[in-house]
């Protein structure tokens, strides 16, 4: 069951609107999952879609909302491509990891979830790591996120588990931004990197040209895994 939830952000002045699916019984845990830079999108939908039949509340908030409320573009039409990354040069980030700690405040106030994870892709990759540094979440994933090297001084705030999805070809993570995260992280005891040989950005998404079937498939069997140890 999908329905659209009001968020309040974390001062109290505005609402953001979010997508939200439900499972059939209670939920065993909650996902906060992250938008690409295209927003909530059929794809993001079906992100969450599936962490509902897998027994999760998720929820999608729309981190857009301040540039416009409900942005939705797709990856392989070129001139939403570009648009996209438009929205993603005018985005507050820090703010964006705000309405993300609004959004784990909601679930956790409006539907009495215990435990509250996330996950992000591209942009909302990058978001995931912020947010297992900068918030109360209980277990992050990002797949291939976006400049983390930039990152890597806030590791040490890093309380709870972390995993992240590198694609080994990844055309906007170069190889030494890789090796910077392996670097910075293989021996941080809250994070775990798999890295996905030869494959490319956005290998995991649920629609379009972009996907791996078997990489993605591989890619969310270990997620699936890791939230089941940690939120569960």
């Amino acid at each position: 069951m999908s329905d659209t939830a009001s968020v309040l952000t974390l001062d109290g002045d505005h609402n953001f609107n979010a997508y939200i699916a439900r499972p059939q019984t209670a939920p065993k845990a909650a996902i906060v999952v992250i938008q690409e830079i295209f927003g909530v999108n059929a794809g993001i939908r079906q992100k969450c879609d599936k962490l509902a039949e897998d027994g999760y509340l998720a929820i999608a908030p729309d981190l857009f909302w301040r540039l416009k409320p409900g942005i939705e573009l797709d990856p392989d039409v070129e001139a939403e491509f570009q648009e996209a990354l438009d929205h993603m040069n005018n985005f507050d980030q820090d703010q964006g990891v705000k309405d993300i700690q609004a959004t784990i405040n909601h679930v956790r106030r409006t539907d009495d979830v215990s435990k509250v994870g996330c996950v992000g892709y591209c942009l909302g990759g990058r978001l995931a790591f912020m947010t297992s540094a900068r918030t109360d979440v209980d277990a992050s994933v990002g797949y291939y996120g976006v400049g983390i090297d930039g990152l890597l001084g806030e590791k040490n705030a890093i309380a709870a588990p972390l995993m992240l999805h590198i694609p080994t070809e990844d055309g906007f993570v170069d190889k030494d931004t890789q090796a910077a995260m392996h670097e910075g992280l293989d021996d941080h005891p809250k994070a775990i990197l798999h890295d996905y040989e030869g494959l490319d950005h956005g290998f995991a998404t649920e629609i379009g040209k972009r996907r791996n079937e078997a990489a993605a498939n591989l890619a969310d069997s270990r997620t699936a895994a890791f939230f089941a140890k940690h939120l569960t």
